[in-house]
């Protein structure tokens, strides 16, 4: 079974059966005359929906536009700041952090997941939060979540669990081999099988 050519895609399952980087979703977005921007699994579910029902645009959530019109990027921050729904993190935000945090503040996955999540606290808030965060760091036993759709980092954290004994080296080298091949639902997954690969 090989990976079809990007323009030769024309049925769902020529798609899902295989891995794809963001730069490739976009071409077949092109083709196929759809939107290309977005993060990778919109590109994703797009193609997926359109590819399903011929060609139809993937139907726009309701709801989703901001309602504010704060300007991160330009407004001075103070600690009695608002978080509000259209929320950045841009270089104004993080310069803001660090004045209160120091340089060593990260604007983290976890960190930005809670302050989208709590529109109406302040910026006072966001800093308790992240120190909250950071504290969890000490708990040996502590692994921050992966998210579904960074597949290579979730591949190589589960790779070298199962694999003490080799390195990222090794890691690296099955998950450029196993994204080569057929996959469920465009997923991939490290199985202890993917040893025999190399």
């Amino acid at each position: 079974m090989e990976r079809p050519k990007i323009e030769e895609i024309v049925i769902v399952e020529d798609f899902k059966n295989w891995y794809w980087l963001k730069d490739e979703m976009i071409t077949i977005c092109k083709l196929m005359q759809l939107p290309y921007t977005g993060k990778k699994f919109d590109l994703r579910d797009r193609i997926i929906y359109a590819l399903e029902n011929e060609g139809k645009l993937f139907p726009q959530e309701k709801g989703n536009k901001s309602i504010s019109k704060f300007n991160w990027s330009k407004t001075a921050l103070t600690l009695e700041t608002q978080i509000t729904d259209n929320v950045s993190f841009g270089p104004n935000f993080r310069r803001f952090m660090k004045s209160y945090i120091g340089n060593h503040f990260s604007c983290h996955s976890d960190f930005m997941d809670w302050v989208k999540s709590n529109v109406g606290k302040t910026l006072k808030d966001a800093i308790i939060q992240w120190e909250v965060l950071e504290e969890r760091k000490r708990d040996p036993s502590f692994r921050r979540s992966i998210a579904d759709h960074n597949m290579y980092n979730q591949y190589m954290r589960d790779f070298l669990d199962d694999n003490v004994e080799l390195g990222f080296r090794e890691a690296k080298k099955y998950w450029v081999l196993k994204k080569r091949l057929p996959v469920v639902n465009g997923f991939v997954k490290y199985e202890a099988e993917d040893l025999m690969l190399g």
